[in-house]
């Protein structure tokens, strides 16, 4: 399974170097497709793939940690 992201980080999660820790804690590629990171807040699509339980896990994860996740229609990174 291969799903596309919004990732907004808050001033507390910015820092925080949580997609390397997604990386680490969970059987899941990603790529960053685009990033905005200002010192108060980030933006970032995300595209991560892996089985589909272990996905929605690790989107479960970054919600958990204080990271706002909306999907992106495949047509936004794509066109």
């Amino acid at each position: 399974m291969r799903q596309r992201v919004y990732l907004t980080f808050s001033e507390k999660t910015v820092r925080e170097p949580l997609i390397w820790k997604l990386g680490r804690e969970f059987d899941v590629m990603t790529n960053i497709r685009t990033a905005e990171v200002r010192e108060h807040m980030g933006l970032v699509g995300l595209e991560i793939e892996g089985s589909s339980a272990v996905v929605e896990e690790a989107l479960r994860w970054l919600q958990e940690q204080g990271v706002h996740v909306d999907p992106i229609e495949q047509s936004i990174i794509e066109g």
